[in-house]
Protein backbone atom coordinates (compact mmCIF):
# COMPACT_ATOMS: atom_id res chain seq x y z
CA UNK A 1 0.00 0.00 0.00
CA UNK A 2 1.33 3.42 -0.97
CA UNK A 3 2.49 5.55 1.95
CA UNK A 4 0.36 8.67 2.12
CA UNK A 5 2.19 12.02 2.12
CA UNK A 6 0.50 15.35 2.82
CA UNK A 7 2.59 18.31 1.58
CA UNK A 8 0.21 21.02 2.79
CA UNK A 9 1.03 22.33 6.28
CA UNK A 10 -2.39 24.00 6.43
CA UNK A 11 -4.24 20.75 5.66
CA UNK A 12 -2.42 18.96 8.48
CA UNK A 13 -2.97 21.86 10.90
CA UNK A 14 -6.72 21.88 10.21
CA UNK A 15 -6.98 18.16 11.02
CA UNK A 16 -4.97 18.47 14.24
CA UNK A 17 -7.12 21.40 15.39
CA UNK A 18 -10.21 19.15 15.22
CA UNK A 19 -8.87 17.32 18.29
CA UNK A 20 -9.53 19.39 21.41
CA UNK A 21 -6.75 17.70 23.37
CA UNK A 22 -4.21 18.71 20.71
CA UNK A 23 -5.46 22.25 20.04
CA UNK A 24 -3.52 23.78 22.99
CA UNK A 25 -0.25 22.60 21.40
CA UNK A 26 -0.75 24.52 18.13
CA UNK A 27 0.48 28.14 18.11
CA UNK A 28 -1.85 30.72 16.56
CA UNK A 29 -1.57 29.83 12.85
CA UNK A 30 -3.41 31.35 9.88
CA UNK A 31 -3.22 31.66 6.12
CA UNK A 32 -1.01 34.59 5.23
CA UNK A 33 -2.35 37.85 3.82
CA UNK A 34 -1.89 41.53 4.67
CA UNK A 35 -4.81 41.52 7.12
CA UNK A 36 -3.46 38.46 8.94
CA UNK A 37 0.00 40.05 9.12
CA UNK A 38 -1.40 43.24 10.65
CA UNK A 39 -3.56 41.41 13.17
CA UNK A 40 -0.93 38.87 14.15
CA UNK A 41 1.77 41.51 14.71
CA UNK A 42 -0.75 43.43 16.79
CA UNK A 43 -1.13 40.37 19.00
CA UNK A 44 2.42 38.97 18.94
CA UNK A 45 5.81 40.66 18.82
CA UNK A 46 7.23 37.93 16.58
CA UNK A 47 5.65 35.81 13.85
CA UNK A 48 6.98 33.30 11.34
CA UNK A 49 5.89 33.27 7.72
CA UNK A 50 6.41 29.88 6.08
CA UNK A 51 5.43 28.29 2.76
CA UNK A 52 2.45 25.95 2.92
CA UNK A 53 4.49 23.38 1.01
CA UNK A 54 8.21 22.95 1.53
CA UNK A 55 10.85 21.36 3.72
CA UNK A 56 14.22 22.00 5.35
CA UNK A 57 13.14 25.48 6.48
CA UNK A 58 13.38 26.80 2.92
CA UNK A 59 11.50 30.06 2.42
CA UNK A 60 10.82 30.68 6.10
CA UNK A 61 10.82 34.32 7.25
CA UNK A 62 10.50 35.96 10.66
CA UNK A 63 8.79 39.31 11.19
CA UNK A 64 9.20 41.29 14.41
CA UNK A 65 7.45 44.33 15.85
CA UNK A 66 9.74 46.63 17.79
CA UNK A 67 9.07 49.83 19.72
CA UNK A 68 11.63 52.54 19.03
CA UNK A 69 13.27 54.38 21.94
CA UNK A 70 13.60 57.92 20.66
CA UNK A 71 15.35 59.21 23.79
CA UNK A 72 19.13 59.70 23.27
CA UNK A 73 21.10 57.15 25.26
CA UNK A 74 22.36 58.43 28.57
CA UNK A 75 19.74 61.23 28.84
CA UNK A 76 18.22 61.51 32.28
CA UNK A 77 14.43 61.54 32.20
CA UNK A 78 12.55 63.97 34.42
CA UNK A 79 9.07 63.13 35.66
CA UNK A 80 7.69 65.78 33.31
CA UNK A 81 9.62 64.28 30.38
CA UNK A 82 8.36 60.77 31.13
CA UNK A 83 4.76 61.99 31.38
CA UNK A 84 5.09 63.62 27.95
CA UNK A 85 6.69 60.47 26.58
CA UNK A 86 3.83 58.31 27.85
CA UNK A 87 1.27 60.52 26.09
CA UNK A 88 3.23 60.42 22.82
CA UNK A 89 2.18 57.75 20.28
CA UNK A 90 4.60 54.83 20.30
CA UNK A 91 6.97 54.69 17.36
CA UNK A 92 7.00 51.22 15.80
CA UNK A 93 9.32 49.60 13.34
CA UNK A 94 9.20 46.14 11.76
CA UNK A 95 12.10 43.80 11.07
CA UNK A 96 12.01 41.03 8.48
CA UNK A 97 14.59 38.24 8.81
CA UNK A 98 15.34 35.41 6.38
CA UNK A 99 18.45 33.32 6.08
CA UNK A 100 21.08 35.48 7.79
CA UNK A 101 19.67 38.77 6.45
CA UNK A 102 17.56 41.42 8.23
CA UNK A 103 15.72 44.43 6.86
CA UNK A 104 13.78 47.16 8.71
CA UNK A 105 10.51 48.83 7.67
CA UNK A 106 8.55 51.73 9.12
CA UNK A 107 5.05 50.50 8.31
CA UNK A 108 3.10 47.26 8.14
CA UNK A 109 2.36 48.05 4.49
CA UNK A 110 6.06 48.23 3.61
CA UNK A 111 6.65 44.98 5.50
CA UNK A 112 3.83 43.22 3.65
CA UNK A 113 5.17 44.42 0.29
CA UNK A 114 8.61 43.02 1.12
CA UNK A 115 7.08 39.69 2.14
CA UNK A 116 4.86 39.58 -0.95
CA UNK A 117 7.88 40.07 -3.19
CA UNK A 118 9.37 36.93 -1.69
CA UNK A 119 6.19 34.82 -1.63
CA UNK A 120 5.11 35.86 -5.15
CA UNK A 121 1.48 35.13 -4.38
CA UNK A 122 2.02 31.52 -3.29
CA UNK A 123 0.16 30.19 -0.26
CA UNK A 124 2.07 30.92 2.93
CA UNK A 125 1.13 30.54 6.58
CA UNK A 126 1.74 32.99 9.40
CA UNK A 127 2.37 31.59 12.88
CA UNK A 128 2.93 33.05 16.31
CA UNK A 129 6.63 33.01 17.19
CA UNK A 130 7.65 30.88 20.15
CA UNK A 131 10.59 31.92 22.33
CA UNK A 132 12.71 28.77 22.17
CA UNK A 133 15.02 27.42 24.81
CA UNK A 134 18.69 27.95 23.97
CA UNK A 135 21.87 25.91 23.85
CA UNK A 136 24.99 28.09 24.03
CA UNK A 137 22.86 31.12 23.09
CA UNK A 138 21.42 29.40 20.04
CA UNK A 139 17.75 28.36 19.89
CA UNK A 140 16.79 24.73 19.56
CA UNK A 141 13.69 22.68 18.92
CA UNK A 142 12.99 18.96 18.91
CA UNK A 143 12.12 16.44 16.22
CA UNK A 144 9.78 13.67 17.36
CA UNK A 145 9.72 10.70 14.96
CA UNK A 146 6.57 8.57 15.06
CA UNK A 147 6.08 5.41 12.98
CA UNK A 148 3.59 2.63 12.50
CA UNK A 149 5.06 -0.44 14.15
CA UNK A 150 4.74 -3.92 12.57
CA UNK A 151 1.56 -4.38 14.62
CA UNK A 152 -0.02 -1.36 12.92
CA UNK A 153 0.07 0.93 15.98
CA UNK A 154 1.65 4.37 16.21
CA UNK A 155 4.86 4.44 18.22
CA UNK A 156 7.39 7.19 18.92
CA UNK A 157 10.71 5.70 17.83
CA UNK A 158 13.08 8.68 17.74
CA UNK A 159 13.70 11.95 19.51
CA UNK A 160 16.46 14.45 18.81
CA UNK A 161 17.32 18.11 19.26
CA UNK A 162 18.18 20.59 16.51
CA UNK A 163 20.26 23.67 17.34
CA UNK A 164 20.16 26.61 14.94
CA UNK A 165 23.31 27.65 13.10
CA UNK A 166 24.71 31.12 13.94
CA UNK A 167 22.34 33.93 12.86
CA UNK A 168 19.87 31.47 11.29
CA UNK A 169 16.15 31.65 12.11
CA UNK A 170 15.54 27.93 11.49
CA UNK A 171 17.05 24.90 13.20
CA UNK A 172 17.00 22.42 10.32
CA UNK A 173 20.07 20.24 9.82
CA UNK A 174 19.99 21.04 6.09
CA UNK A 175 20.28 24.75 6.97
CA UNK A 176 23.41 24.23 9.03
CA UNK A 177 21.69 23.23 12.27
CA UNK A 178 23.46 20.93 14.70
CA UNK A 179 21.90 17.65 15.88
CA UNK A 180 22.20 16.75 19.57
CA UNK A 181 20.40 14.34 21.84
CA UNK A 182 17.16 15.62 23.35
CA UNK A 183 18.31 14.38 26.75
CA UNK A 184 21.43 16.55 26.75
CA UNK A 185 19.59 19.68 25.59
CA UNK A 186 16.71 19.29 28.04
CA UNK A 187 19.17 18.48 30.82
CA UNK A 188 20.54 22.02 30.55
CA UNK A 189 17.15 23.46 31.53
CA UNK A 190 15.44 20.79 33.64
CA UNK A 191 16.09 18.59 36.62
CA UNK A 192 16.17 14.82 35.93
CA UNK A 193 12.54 14.22 36.91
CA UNK A 194 11.20 17.06 34.75
CA UNK A 195 13.37 15.93 31.86
CA UNK A 196 12.00 12.38 32.03
CA UNK A 197 8.43 13.69 32.30
CA UNK A 198 8.95 15.97 29.30
CA UNK A 199 10.37 13.14 27.17
CA UNK A 200 7.38 10.96 28.07
CA UNK A 201 5.07 13.86 27.22
CA UNK A 202 6.75 14.31 23.84
CA UNK A 203 6.40 10.62 23.01
CA UNK A 204 2.71 10.60 23.90
CA UNK A 205 2.14 13.81 21.96
CA UNK A 206 3.68 12.20 18.89
CA UNK A 207 1.43 9.14 19.12
CA UNK A 208 -1.70 11.25 19.69
CA UNK A 209 -0.85 13.41 16.67
CA UNK A 210 -0.32 10.36 14.48
CA UNK A 211 -3.68 8.93 15.49
CA UNK A 212 -5.44 12.22 14.79
CA UNK A 213 -3.89 12.70 11.36
CA UNK A 214 -4.76 9.12 10.45
CA UNK A 215 -8.47 9.96 10.82
CA UNK A 216 -8.18 12.11 7.69
CA UNK A 217 -5.20 10.45 6.00
CA UNK A 218 -5.54 6.67 6.54
CA UNK A 219 -2.49 5.78 4.43
CA UNK A 220 -0.07 7.66 6.66
CA UNK A 221 2.72 5.51 8.14
CA UNK A 222 5.25 7.97 9.59
CA UNK A 223 5.42 11.57 10.77
CA UNK A 224 8.02 13.93 12.16
CA UNK A 225 6.83 16.56 14.62
CA UNK A 226 8.83 19.76 15.00
CA UNK A 227 8.21 20.73 18.62
CA UNK A 228 9.26 23.92 20.38
CA UNK A 229 9.73 24.26 24.13
CA UNK A 230 9.32 27.78 25.49
CA UNK A 231 10.70 29.49 28.60
CA UNK A 232 7.85 28.04 30.68
CA UNK A 233 8.66 24.56 29.33
CA UNK A 234 5.35 24.36 27.48
CA UNK A 235 5.32 22.27 24.29
CA UNK A 236 4.27 23.65 20.89
CA UNK A 237 3.84 21.72 17.63
CA UNK A 238 5.34 23.99 14.98
CA UNK A 239 4.57 21.68 12.07
CA UNK A 240 4.30 18.03 11.06
CA UNK A 241 6.31 16.43 8.25
CA UNK A 242 4.89 13.31 6.59
CA UNK A 243 8.14 12.41 4.83
CA UNK A 244 10.54 12.78 7.78
CA UNK A 245 14.28 12.40 7.40
CA UNK A 246 15.53 9.28 9.18
CA UNK A 247 19.27 9.54 8.61
CA UNK A 248 19.95 11.95 11.51
CA UNK A 249 19.12 9.18 13.98
CA UNK A 250 22.04 7.18 12.60
CA UNK A 251 24.47 9.65 14.18
CA UNK A 252 23.88 8.69 17.80
CA UNK A 253 25.97 6.23 19.79
CA UNK A 254 22.94 4.07 20.55
CA UNK A 255 22.66 2.29 17.20
CA UNK A 256 19.64 0.29 18.38
CA UNK A 257 17.47 3.40 17.84
CA UNK A 258 18.26 3.61 14.14
CA UNK A 259 18.01 -0.18 13.70
CA UNK A 260 14.46 -0.05 15.09
CA UNK A 261 13.54 2.92 12.89
CA UNK A 262 14.89 1.12 9.85
CA UNK A 263 13.07 -2.12 10.75
CA UNK A 264 9.73 -0.30 11.04
CA UNK A 265 10.34 1.61 7.78
CA UNK A 266 11.12 -1.65 6.01
CA UNK A 267 7.95 -3.23 7.39
CA UNK A 268 5.63 -0.54 6.01
CA UNK A 269 7.51 -0.26 2.73
CA UNK A 270 9.34 3.06 2.75
CA UNK A 271 11.39 3.42 -0.44
CA UNK A 272 15.03 2.54 0.15
CA UNK A 273 14.20 0.45 3.21
CA UNK A 274 12.93 -2.70 1.54
CA UNK A 275 11.77 -4.13 -1.76
CA UNK A 276 8.03 -3.68 -1.20
CA UNK A 277 5.90 -0.57 -1.23
CA UNK A 278 6.31 2.81 -2.82
CA UNK A 279 7.00 6.23 -1.39
CA UNK A 280 6.13 9.58 -2.89
CA UNK A 281 9.10 11.62 -4.04
CA UNK A 282 7.40 14.88 -3.06
CA UNK A 283 8.57 16.56 0.11
CA UNK A 284 5.84 16.71 2.74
Amino acid sequence: MRIQRVPSKWAKTEVILLNRTLTPYIPDTRKYDSAALSEMLGLHETVYIKPDRGTYGSGVMRAERRSLNLTPSGMEKSVEHMEKEESRPASIMYILRYGTKAQAYRSIEELHQAIYERTKGRLYLIQKGISLLNHKRRPFDLRVLVQKNPGGRWETTGLLGRVAAPQKIVTNYHNGGRVLTAESLLGEHMNPNERLATISHLKNLGVDTGRQLETAFPGMKEIGLDVAIDDHHDLWILEVNTLPSLIAFKMFEDKSIYRKIRRYATAYGRAGFGKTGLSSSRKA
